[in-house]
């Protein structure tokens, strides 16, 4: 029997207005983050979940506890499931990072799926973090429901795998969606 992963992405955070890059920040999940974990928690309360897990970060922390509230589970907290390291760029807005350091944003833009953040990390080391955190979650709950709690960047490194899609197809960044292969 296969595993069901219910795959979530945290609230929406304090400041997401801004549009800045928040990466391994440590921000809250703002009272609309709560608002959407908790129309989730009753989407999900008929599902018997075995277990749960989140990023480390207290934003998808937050959403883990109230999307795990109706079940009495705890959510475990594995750090490899973390949003990208966005290094220097961490807290900054795209024009921000543009006027800083154009060269770097256009590389960005041009090649998202090679790019690697600077003092961060790229895509591909992420992948190298999630991915196996993810089968080991898999494989702990065999036949049963886990709940998993990340971000927009690790969800869509697991989901462009599991699809088959090139890792940079759902680019949270890109104007289009690349075909999967």
């Amino acid at each position: 029997m296969p595993t069901t992963i219910y795959l979530v992405r945290h609230g929406s955070v304090v400041g997401a207005e801004t549009r800045r890059f928040i990466g391994h920040l440590d921000v809250p999940l703002s009272p609309r983050g709560e608002r959407e974990a908790a129309a989730l928690a009753r989407r999900l309360a008929s599902v018997k979940l075995a277990a749960a897990y989140s990023s480390d970060l207290s934003r998808a922390r937050r959403t883990a506890e109230i999307l795990t509230g109706p079940h009495r589970l705890e959510a475990v907290a594995v750090p490899a499931l973390r949003e990208f390291a966005m290094g220097r760029w961490e807290g900054l807005t795209a024009a921000e990072i543009r006027a800083l350091d154009p060269a770097a944003f256009d590389a960005w833009m041009a090649d998202v799926g090679r790019f690697q953040f600077p003092g961060g990390e790229s895509l591909g080391d992420v992948a190298a973090r999630v991915w196996p955190a993810l089968e080991a979650i898999e494989a702990r709950h065999a036949g049963g429901a886990v709940l998993v709690v990340a971000h927009g960047g690790p969800n869509r490194i697991v989901l462009c795998r599991a699809l088959g899609c090139r890792s940079s197809a759902f680019s949270p960044w890109a104007r289009t969606t690349r075909p999967c292969r």
